[in-house]
C-alpha cells in the first residue's frame, strides 16, 4: 500500500486563503461544499477539512498526520503537536491576526485591571482565563458561540475577540484597550508523523513550498540590461535577497542583470535604474522564492 499523509484543511474562515496557497505552492485542492474530503492532485495526501478550533485536537490524537492551524486554537488546545512552520497568511490580509480586549466605546473601562468582577465572552477560553489570572484580575469567562461583537454591553461587558483589521469592531462601537495575543497560521504534525522518515519528508516538502509560495507573494523579479561601464551604478540601486546574477550578452559591451526584490520597492527602484541607463527593464511575478 501506498504511503499516505493525511492532511488537515481549516475549514471556516481561512479555507479558500489555505486552498488558493496550495495552488500557489503547487497542489490542487478541489473542495465541493458537502465532502469534508477534498480531492488533491497528490497521490501521497489525503486531505479532511477539519475546523481550525479542532485541529490540534486531531493531530494530537493521530487522526491526522499534519493540518493547518492558527497557533491561538494549538495554544488554547494545551495538546503535544510539533510546529513546522509559521506561515503568516489570513483571511484577508497577509499579516498576524490579533485577539484583543475590547469594550464598549461608551464604557469607562480603560484597562483589564477595570473589569474585576466583570463577564467576558470569547472562543478563546483558556486563554483569556490565564490572561486575566497573571494580571489578577477576576473576572468571569464565558465561551462565545459566535456573534461576540454584539454581546456587550447586555449579554457581557468585555469581550475578546480575533481581529486583522479592527473594522468589526469599531462598527459595533467597541474600542480595543489590550492585546492577548497575537497569531499566525502554522502547519503543525503529531511526534508521532515526524519520527516515521517518509512523512517527516514529506511534511518538510509541504512545508517548504507554502513558505516559498508565501515568501514569493510580496516579491517580484526585476532583469534588465546595462552597459558594463553603467553596472555598478545600476548594482548600487538595487536591493537584493542575493547578489544579483549577472550575465554577459552577445555584445561584450553589455550583460543582462537578473534580482528579486519587495514589490513595494519596485516603484522607487525602477525610476532610479533607469536614471542609472539601464534598459529593457522587465518586472515579472514570482509563484515561489525558496532560499
Amino acid at each position: 500500500m501506498a504511503n499516505k499523509l493525511r492532511l488537515g484543511i481549516p475549514k471556516g474562515s481561512l479555507q479558500d486563503a489555505t486552498i488558493a496557497l496550495f495552488k500557489r505552492a503547487g497542489w490542487n485542492i478541489y473542495a465541493d461544499g458537502r465532502s469534508y474530503f477534498p480531492s488533491i492532485d497528490d497521490v501521497e495526501i489525503e486531505c479532511m477539512l477539519i475546523r481550525a478550533q479542532e485541529m490540534a485536537r486531531y493531530v494530537e490524537h493521530g487522526v491526522l498526520d499534519a493540518g493547518l492551524t492558527g497557533i491561538d486554537w494549538v495554544v488554547e488546545s494545551g495538546l503535544e503537536v510539533s510546529s513546522v512552520t509559521t506561515l503568516t497568511y489570513a483571511k484577508q490580509s497577509r499579516r498576524k491576526v490579533r485577539w484583543v480586549l475590547a469594550v464598549p466605546e461608551s464604557s469607562d473601562f480603560e484597562k483589564a485591571e477595570d473589569l474585576e468582577g466583570k463577564i467576558i465572552a470569547t472562543e478563546l477560553v483558556e486563554v483569556t482565563k490565564r490572561y486575566f489570572a497573571k494580571k489578577s484580575v477576576n473576572v468571569k469567562v464565558e465561551f462565545s458561540w459566535g456573534a461576540t461583537e454584539v454581546k456587550p454591553p447586555t449579554l457581557a461587558d468585555a469581550i475578546v475577540e480575533v481581529t486583522e483589521t479592527g473594522s468589526s469592531l469599531k462598527a459595533n462601537h467597541l474600542k480595543i484597550i489590550d492585546t492577548v495575543m497575537e497569531s499566525e497560521t502554522h502547519l503543525i504534525a503529531s511526534k508521532a508523523a515526524l519520527a516515521d522518515t517518509w512523512k517527516r519528508e514529506k511534511v518538510e516538502s509541504i512545508a517548504l513550498m507554502l513558505r516559498g509560495a508565501i515568501d514569493a507573494q510580496s516579491q517580484v523579479g526585476l532583469m534588465l540590461n546595462v552597459k558594463r561601464a553603467n553596472l555598478n551604478a545600476v548594482l548600487a540601486v538595487l536591493p537584493a535577497l542575493n547578489s544579483p546574477t549577472v550575465s554577459q550578452l552577445s555584445d561584450s559591451d553589455w550583460v543582462a542583470v537578473n534580482t528579486i526584490l519587495e514589490e513595494r520597492t519596485a516603484r522607487d527602484v525602477i525610476p532610479r535604474l533607469k536614471a542609472a541607463n539601464a534598459t529593457g527593464i522587465v518586472e515579472y511575478p514570482l509563484n515561489k522564492v525558496v532560499l
